[in-house]
């Protein structure tokens, strides 16, 4: 049954039926709800609407139409969804109307979002709830409106509002932080340079306790003037050197003239022998490493081109330097930098390079034991060191020297070297060099019991001239090694092994093989 509302509400006649007298009832209850929402709900603040079953607007409080800015008259019996030229036809709105409320009477907090042309953008919580006449159909709807817009912009844009502001502190704590890094900047140099005298002058205790072979380089030949104009020509540049030689021809010697010659000979020559340690050691030596970057690394250690920055670095053996390590040091040379083992921190040094062999590294890289690219970056400069055969003209000159150094560190005087003697020594081939000529000068001194020097080591033995077709003792032990391995048909541990054929430990001939290039094909 329909309801007639105020604006079409039709008052019944005396002769009315039961259903007229029911229908009668009806109106006075709305006529009483009517008067209950003019002197009552109308003051609510909470913008406020009647509907009929139709869902035209029956009344509004004044409180919609100031937050709406809507008039009564364009309002009160108009469908809902016509109002504002349409703006009200929501779907939200008409889900909630058509769909919901038929099935459910009440309804709060049910959010509707819509932009209107008048107000803007607005965010609705609808509170809903239907009155019934006696056959339940809907006679009335009362739609309450709640404003959420702002608080649903400051819980929407929460996450949004706390990321700028974070971004804000986060900016603030990075500027604070910069502040403090510039700050500690001179902190930080002056520790680095402390760091790095302390290991200096720790390097510099440990070479004190080393007796040079020389105090300087002894010679007047031809040879050895030309190491010398080499070595002056080439002190004052930063040009790396390679130099060459036998072993025991004094390389070394060659490579603190050119230091002490240099620009940079107010700081320490910096020394590290490719040979002297295991390959596994060699990289932790020259670059350092931080703390637990391996087993054993309990303090940050640094390397010796950290140690040789702006100063000299003489890398002794350098063919014996590990194939992998290679292109570390090529990086060095290149752009001055590397990092410590442990760490990603680049560290750029400015280092002069001097390295020696007495490989033929030519050779070495042919066999793929070298790198080229290497190769030619430290052959910018080569000395080669003549051996001893080759400048028996400084033989007295050498001879005169130990027999004096050696005679004051024992206590004796030695005045009187024989002709014989003498003559026996410039004969001799040297194969080992000065070293070796030390040592035979040496024990010659331990055995002369009065002020005449007395040759213990028998020197006249006839050397032969080496075939051009022998191969070195690398070579050597390759080929023996690789026929036995043929032998065992390459097994290398266990019974009957390679290992057990040469007498060796099974690691330590693995370590020969990797050495060598021993490869099973």
């Amino acid at each position: 049954m329909s309801v007639n509302f105020p604006f079409d509400y039709q008052y019944p006649s005396e002769n009315m039926s039961k259903e007229n007298k029911n229908a009668n009832s009806n109106q006075k209850l709305l006529e009483t709800f009517f008067d209950v929402f003019d002197n009552f709900l109308g003051s609510v603040r909470e913008p406020l609407m009647l509907l009929d079953s139709k869902l035209n607007v029956v009344k509004a409080n004044q409180t919609f139409y100031n937050t709406f800015n809507v008039k009564s008259e364009n309002t009160v019996g108009t469908l809902i969804y016509d109002l504002g030229n349409r703006q009200w036809d929501i779907p939200k709105l008409r889900e909630l109307l058509e769909n919901i409320l038929p099935r459910q009477s009440i309804l709060n907090d049910f959010e509707v979002e819509h932009n209107f042309e008048n107000i803007g953008h607005k965010i609705m919580h609808l509170n809903a709830r239907c009155f019934f006449q006696e056959s339940k159909q809907t006679q009335l709807i009362l739609l309450a409106i709640e404003d959420v817009t702002e608080r649903e912009y400051y819980k929407r844009n929460l996450e949004k509002i706390v990321k700028h502001r974070t971004s804000e502190l986060v900016a603030s704590r990075e500027e604070a932080e910069q502040s403090r890094l510039k700050t500690e900047s001179a902190l930080e140099e002056i520790k680095i340079l402390k760091d790095q005298l302390e290991a200096e002058r720790a390097y510099l205790l440990e070479e004190i306790k080393l007796e040079y072979n020389h105090e300087n380089i002894i010679g007047k030949s031809n040879e050895i003037n030309y190491v010398f104009f080499k070595i002056e020509q080439i002190a004052a540049s930063d040009t790396s050197v390679l130099v060459l030689g036998e072993t025991g021809t004094g390389k070394e010697l060659v490579a603190r003239a050119i230091h002490s010659l240099s620009l940079r000979k107010d700081r320490a020559l910096v020394k590290m022998n490719c040979a002297a340690l295991p390959s596994n050691l060699i990289e932790s030596e020259l670059f350092g490493h931080e703390k637990g970057a391996f087993t054993g690394a309990h303090s940050r250690r640094l390397g010796r081109f950290e140690i040789a920055n702006g100063a000299t670095i003489f890398l002794d053996e350098i063919g014996e330097l590990p194939l992998e390590l290679q292109p570390k040091l090529l990086r060095v040379i290149q752009d001055g930098e590397f990092e410590r083992l442990g760490s990603s921190h680049t560290i750029k040094v400015n280092t002069r390079i001097i390295t020696a062999t007495n490989r033929n590294l030519e050779e070495e890289v042919r066999k793929g034991r070298f790198r080229e690219d290497l190769w030619y970056r430290l052959n910018v400069f080569p000395i080669t060191v003549p051996p001893l055969r080759d400048r028996t003209q400084d033989i007295s000159l050498l001879v005169d020297f130990y027999v004096w150094k050696i005679s004051k560190r024992m206590g004796k005087t030695i005045e009187v070297i024989p002709i014989s003697i003498m003559n026996a020594l410039q004969n001799y081939q040297w194969p080992g060099n000065v070293r070796e000529l030390e040592n035979v000068l040496e024990r010659a001194v331990i055995n002369s019991s009065g002020p005449k020097l007395r040759l213990v080591d028998e020197l006249k033995r006839p050397t032969k001239k080496l075939s051009s077709n022998l191969q070195t003792l690398d070579a050597v032990n390759r080929d023996y090694i690789i026929q036995v391995l043929e032998k065992t048909q390459w097994k290398v541990s266990g019974q009957n092994g390679a290992a057990e054929l040469l007498d060796l430990d099974r690691s330590t001939l693995r370590a020969r093989m990797r050495k060598l290039g021993i490869v099973k094909p």
